[in-house]
């Protein structure tokens, strides 16, 4: 990972300058927690120690309240991960009661790291700590990115998972693959736009990413068995009961 520049403090509101800090590093270090990479949450989270250390060696009080900080942020990434709620507690409260017994801010130090390889320990242990809430994120990026061309690789990282542990997800969740899932994705916002909407067939091709209204009209007749100026000319309830040709190109 490459190095990061250090954040200048502020002498009066130093807190306030490490949250800042928290929210710049936090989605890389949720990232690395939910795909097990270890190498890349330690590297992170050493970044931000260096920060916290350069302002708070010597109040143990303040220390300790922004390691909290990160344990929260750990915490919440293990239970997005898929690891059980109640073990994360239970981990916290005993890894918390051991900080407070804490005084040297070395032994502080090896204490997150060790709180973070516990924490990484425990989503590994699930047999598939990849979860709905994962699968829902990049499903909820593709539908919000029908207009342009995105592909699996770049659904994948928004999402926070490999592009291969993410094709082998969709497949054992959906028995389709995600070229397959994302042309179903943009039939279906074209059928919401021919039944809800005045909008013309090019204009709909463009807004549900067709490269043209030839193209549209060909996919959108392979998956729904007419076209799209058929479905729009059949009555609602008709044209809601037409069922999807799966696996048709």
């Amino acid at each position: 990972m490459k190095d990061l520049p250090a954040i200048p403090l502020l002498e009066h509101r130093p807190y306030d300058r490490i949250r800042e800090l928290y929210l710049f590093m936090e989605p890389g270090l949720l990232a690395a927690i939910r795909r097990g990479d270890r190498g890349e949450a330690r590297g992170i989270l050493n970044q931000v120690l260096v920060q916290i250390y350069s302002m708070g060696e010597e109040r143990s009080d303040l220390l300790k309240g922004l390691l909290l900080e990160l344990v929260v942020m750990i915490s919440r990434a293990a239970v997005e991960a898929g690891a059980p709620p109640a073990e994360v507690l239970g981990l916290n409260f005993r890894s918390l009661t051991e900080l407070a017994a804490i005084q040297d801010p070395e032994e502080m130090a090896a204490w997150l790291r060790t709180t973070l390889e516990h924490v990484i320990a425990t989503i590994e242990k699930q047999k598939d700590f990849t979860p709905p809430l994962l699968v829902g994120k990049a499903f909820a990026f593709m539908r919000a990115n029908l207009h342009r061309d995105i592909s699996r690789d770049e659904t994948a990282r928004h999402a926070g998972i490999s592009p291969s542990h993410f094709s082998r997800l969709l497949k054992e969740r959906t028995g389709r693959s995600f070229t397959e899932l994302l042309r179903q994705c943009r039939v279906d916002l074209a059928c919401d736009l021919l039944r809800d909407t005045e909008m013309s067939l090019a204009e709909i091709a463009d807004t549900c990413g067709f490269c043209d209204q030839s193209y549209f009209t060909h996919v959108f007749q392979n998956v729904k068995g007419v076209t799209p100026g058929q479905f729009r000319l059949a009555p609602k309830n008709e044209a809601a009961s037409l069922p999807d040709r799966v696996g048709e190109s």
